[in-house]
């Protein structure tokens, strides 16, 4: 009488599959540097977020001012208010500590909405013109290597000069400035994409131009797009601080970081160091830690880049 059970050792046992994302979280979190990197850049956002409630003053609020509290070194006592100044004052007696957690809220803002912007427009342009190929290709990729050829701050100071002060204007010459980054990268990859099977099949098929961009060479596109976006960010970040600090950036009724910095250089020979040296630190650990999370992720979404 032959068994009729099959031998469990001899039955072919499935691996547990594991998600993408849990994949890819698991291999962002070997780096210790990028988690420490995304941890601070979580706190300096939820700072920012939360600053009204953080903050012991609303710094550009003048009822809660008080000119005799200008130019206090950090630790000292509000002669009128009780509460301590952590970080000192400057010289219109706003608390630097306030200040650096609202100009957070213009500097992390004019960043992501640059970028997030500029994504959309250079990776749009960028796909369409790796699709399309011919004279759209070449005309696209000739202003895309004008662009490049000047410095970026030269070009925002140029834009800026014509638009004049403003959030919105900073945002826009930003955007200007970096599309081009994007829509090279796009198109590099929408190259490699245009040239498989599925592509081909779809142009076959006649499905619209939309489709095909959307659903079939943008998520194909999104990994290198990523790590540039976050990398952008920071650079967006540090180069509206260095048009504010020059004075053709944001309005001094709405101060970033860069801003902060400009006001507190003409005291820094008066040994006022605190009004520039804080907000410079703030600006200085966001840039990094968001430098630390795009070096991750590039790792991460490129394995050939891994060490």
């Amino acid at each position: 009488m032959t068994d009729t059970f099959s031998n469990p050792i001899e039955s072919p046992v499935t691996a547990p599959t594991v998600s993408p994302i849990r994949k890819l979280v698991r291999q962002f979190s070997r780096s210790k540097l990028a988690l420490a990197g995304l941890a601070v850049l979580v706190a300096i956002c939820l700072a920012a977020i939360f600053a009204p409630l953080l903050s012991p003053q609303d710094p550009y609020d003048l009822m809660q001012l008080d000119i005799m509290d200008g130019q206090q070194a950090p630790g000292s006592t509000s002669l009128g208010h009780g509460f301590t100044f952590l970080l000192g004052t400057d010289d219109q007696g706003r608390d630097m500590f306030s200040a650096i957690l609202y100009g957070l809220r213009i500097s992390l803002g004019v960043g992501l909405t640059s970028a997030i912007a500029a994504a959309l427009i250079g990776a749009t342009l960028g796909m369409i013109a790796a699709h399309a190929g011919g004279r759209t290709e070449a005309v696209i990729m000739r202003i895309v290597d004008l662009q490049l050829s000047f410095p970026a701050i030269l070009v925002a100071l140029m834009i800026l000069a014509f638009l004049g002060k403003g959030i919105l204007n900073v945002v826009l010459a930003l955007v200007l400035v970096e599309w081009a980054t994007f829509a090279r990268a796009a198109r590099g990859s929408a190259l490699v994409e245009s040239q498989k099977e599925y592509i081909e099949a779809a142009v076959c098929m006649g499905l619209p131009l939309r489709r095909i961009l959307l659903r079939h060479l943008l998520p194909n596109c999104l990994p290198p797009l990523i790590v540039i976006a976050t990398i952008q960010v920071a650079r967006a970040i540090s180069l509206e601080a260095t048009l504010s600090f020059l004075g053709v950036g944001v309005p001094i009724t709405e101060p970033s970081l860069g801003l902060l910095i400009s006001n507190g250089y003409q005291y820094m020979l008066a040994g006022y160091y605190w009004m520039s040296l804080f907000p410079g630190i703030a600006l200085l650990i966001t840039i990094v830690a968001i430098n630390l999370v795009g070096d991750q992720l590039r790792d991460v979404l490129n394995p050939r880049n891994r060490s």
